[in-house]
């Protein structure tokens, strides 16, 4: 376990590097404002609908919504054709532009979950998934983790990577999504999914990839947020983690109003840590 007054200055470090390598963050040409534009009204869109109205498909109910609205039939199929042709590129801008702006939105030091937990666990392997511009990977290395993070922006990787030089830590980064990065089998003492979606298509892969003894820690919103505010993803339904994660034994299980790592006002939130059996 790290002493208290050492944890405050790993803390206290990381922020100030993440800081400095974030302004140094290059800027690639973004979508046209057009194509930015029908996009983004397409994520408020999203936002707002009911969590468990949400979908893999969501073309159809766009549909309905922008023929609601009056929208005629040749710009809805327009509109949804931009967004299935250009979305995964305009998401990755989108993120590369959240996760490398002068003035960040989301709380640049590690999460306080994560720490509760892994402090207490000797280092090892560690993933962190959609790990962003590193907050809790770097956290994670100073601690002695063998970190690797995945996250398809690529930007916020490059910060990623200027922030451990900058400390003198090694991370291994792959520009990659959920379905493309191998997780393989029996292969990370810690899993992280901080704001990272909840339990959808990753449960095999997670379970999978741990090694015996090894452990997944989940923070993420609650469904109850979602219906209060207007968040696009990372949602978790009540019990969905113990009940999703069958192969696991639950550590913590906890929905408590908390200030989110990316929010600006309390809220419910979700937060699991379960751990594969030893033989």
């Amino acid at each position: 376990m790290v002493p208290p007054a050492c944890l405050h200055q790993v803390l206290l470090s990381l922020v100030l590097i993440l800081t400095s390598a974030m302004s140094l963050g290059a800027r690639q040409e973004p979508p046209t404002a057009a194509e930015q534009q029908i996009y983004t009204e397409y994520i408020q869109w999203l936002a707002s609908v009911p969590p468990e109205q949400r979908g893999p498909d969501m073309a159809p109910k766009y549909r309905q919504a922008l023929a609601a609205k009056g929208t005629p039939a040749a710009e809805i199929e327009r509109r949804l054709e931009i967004v299935d042709r250009e979305g995964q590129r305009m998401e990755v801008a989108r993120w590369n532009t959240f996760f490398t702006a002068d003035r960040p939105r989301f709380n640049l030091a590690p999460n306080a979950f994560l720490i509760q937990i892994a402090e207490k666990r000797t280092p090892g392997t560690a993933l962190d998934a959609a790990m962003g511009q590193g907050r809790n990977a770097l956290w994670l290395a100073r601690l002695g983790w063998q970190v690797t993070g995945f996250d398809p922006a690529d930007q916020a990787l490059d910060v990623a990577q200027r922030a451990a030089a900058a400390l003198g830590l090694t991370l291994q980064t792959v520009n990659a999504r959920f379905e493309t990065f191998d997780f393989g089998e029996n292969r990370w003492d810690l899993i992280l999914l901080s704001y990272a979606g909840c339990t959808g298509g990753v449960v095999e892969k997670v379970e999978k990839g741990l090694k015996p003894g090894g452990i997944v820690v989940i923070e993420a919103f609650h469904e109850d947020a979602a219906r209060q505010f207007r968040i696009g993803g990372s949602i978790c339904a009540t019990g969905e983690p113990p009940h999703a994660f069958r192969g696991l034994r639950t550590m913590h299980y906890e929905e408590p109003i908390a200030m989110p790592d990316f929010g600006a006002q309390p809220m419910r939130l979700v937060r699991y840590a379960g751990e594969k059996p030893r033989p």
